[in-house]
């Protein structure tokens, strides 16, 4: 296994999180009974079923692709998403999720002392990966999970026996402790058979990571030599972006993902093509910001995206529209404000980085559906009690709560008498994590600009998922070990040790000395 691979544990949707979660909702029977009475597809089942897929889709095997890696993980979190949708009790409608994975591609290799087991000792031997997108549309556990196998063209043959059996008998009750659990394989199981242990080469693949210096020493040459490689692309970059954004009169132009020089040169070529075949097309851009994505459409925050695979058609379609974006995303402030002043002030905030890309037809859904809810009950909340604090909206049916950043995480469907008397127990501790965290996002700032300077930096920056109690101590350290290698390299914080394919190196916020 390359030695790129992280050492983080399992990210949160890996599977003892999913299996707990899914738990919850199994139905059980008396144990006599149970042995003997066929039983629904649970989320315990599915958990097992798609462990294939997890094994050929897990991020931990991509270190040295980062951006099929992080496709990946955003992919898993909206799978594991619309799976507890499924398993929740109450909900009725489930919107269609559009998913792409990079998948591992395996063979199989015989074995030529004994060809006689070969069907017993299939090894898995990386052969690069592919890309797969399909759409779910299904309605329950099991359907979505043949959904799943089929289009990532892995076997279906381990779930034959569970589709005739999956129906409950007509006695079924809830009641009672659930039985069910998924089987964990003894570790002779696959010495036995010659099975490898997908566990297993997880954790092996954690352990092989190396020290920062040892690492810099094998890959510094390499980044060097990209990033030598890449200056007329980064020049020609800057270019278009600062002739784009003069021309059309933007505000800016990001992208959702970490697509290398060469890729963001294409997807801004692309568009200066448009304005010159169409130019009367982009007076509508005139004033916003553009942000090259997975889809097109409008962000929560009004930031136009632009799908990196939509042809021009469809982005011109999409700049018709901009009008009526335009007008929902005015409906949507205006939500906003009457929520402000029904709750005391607080403001409803989308903190970009946290969970999916959120667009603007999902957010004014939210907002709109929660003030319905709010409005007729008149909470006794006095103007300002909460003026300064923020909160975010979420579409489910779990308890508020309060993020260790200082905002409020409120369900909308959630009591709105209870969540008065949430805000107002919480209120102080909010305030003492916004300050905290205002601190701590000051201090990032300055410990990031002297780490630049001591180490003789090009750039420093950090991927979305690391916190500000992650990245200063890494800053910290970094200060103290002093690499000669990073002088003069773009370095990028993240969870993995990778060279980008135009210089940049990225290296774990907890690297090993």
């Amino acid at each position: 296994m390359p030695h790129t691979v992280p050492s983080c544990s399992f990210p949160s949707y890996w599977l003892p999180e999913l299996v707990h979660s899914f738990s919850s909702s199994l139905c059980s029977l008396p144990v006599a009974t149970q042995i003997l009475q066929r039983r629904t597809f649970s989320g315990a089942d599915a958990i097992n079923a798609l462990r294939p897929f997890y094994f050929a889709v897990h991020p931990d095997f991509f270190g040295q692709h980062p951006r099929e890696r992080e496709v990946n993980e955003n992919s898993l979190k909206r799978l594991n998403g619309y799976l507890e949708n499924l398993q929740r009790p109450g909900v009725r409608t489930h919107k269609p999720a559009k998913l792409t994975f990079y998948v591992r591609e395996t063979t199989v290799k015989k074995d030529a002392q004994n060809e006689s087991l070969v069907s017993d000792k299939n090894e898995l031997a990386n052969s690069g990966f592919r890309s797969v997108s399909f759409t779910l549309h299904s309605k329950d556990v099991l359907s979505t999970v043949m959904d799943v196998l089929t289009s990532c063209s892995l076997s279906v043959e381990h779930l034959q026996d569970l589709k005739s059996s999956t129906a409950p008998p007509k006695d079924f009750q809830r009641a009672g402790e659930p039985f069910y659990r998924p089987i964990k394989w003894d570790k002779t199981y696959y010495t036995f058979t010659g099975f490898r242990d997908p566990e297993q080469e997880l954790e092996q693949a954690r352990n092989v990571e190396p020290t920062l210096s040892l690492w810099l020493r094998n890959n510094e040459a390499e980044a060097a030599k990209k990033q030598k490689d890449s200056l007329p692309r980064r020049e020609e970059l800057t270019r278009l972006k600062d002739a784009l954004c003069q021309k059309l009169d933007l505000t800016d132009i990001r992208w959702q993902r970490t697509w290398g020089v060469a890729h963001r040169c294409c997807q801004l070529q692309s568009l200066s093509r448009l304005s010159q075949q169409n130019p009367e097309s982009l007076h509508n851009l005139q004033g916003h910001t553009i942000v090259f994505a997975d889809q097109s459409g409008m962000k929560a925050s009004g930031h136009v995206m632009l799908g990196t695979m939509d042809v021009h058609h469809q982005w011109s379609k999409l700049f018709e529209q901009l009008p009526s974006y335009q007008a929902l995303l005015q409906q949507s402030e205006w939500l906003k404000e009457r929520i402000s002043l029904l709750l005391g002030g607080i403001q409803v905030v989308h903190i970009e980085g946290m969970g999916p890309v959120l667009s603007l037809e999902e957010h004014y859904s939210t907002l709109n559906t929660f003030y319905k809810r709010l409005l007729p009950q008149r909470l006794a909340l006095h103007p300002r009690s909460l003026q300064g604090l923020t909160m975010t909206l979420e579409n489910n049916h779990s308890s508020p709560r309060l993020h260790e950043m200082g905002h409020f995480i409120v369900p909308t469907a959630y009591d709105t008498f209870r969540l008065q008397t949430f805000f107002q127990s919480n209120v102080q501790e909010a305030r003492n994590r916004m300050r905290r965290r205002e601190q701590m996002e000051a201090e990032e700032a300055a410990v990031m600009l002297q780490c630049l300077g001591e180490l003789s930096l090009l750039s420093l920056r950090k991927q979305p998922s690391i916190t500000s109690r992650q990245m200063i101590p890494c800053c910290q350290r970094l200060m103290e070990e002093r690499c000669p290698a990073l002088q003069g390299l773009h370095l990028c914080i993240s969870h993995f040790y990778s060279v980008m394919q135009d210089g940049d190196l990225c290296i774990p916020w907890d690297w090993k000395g």
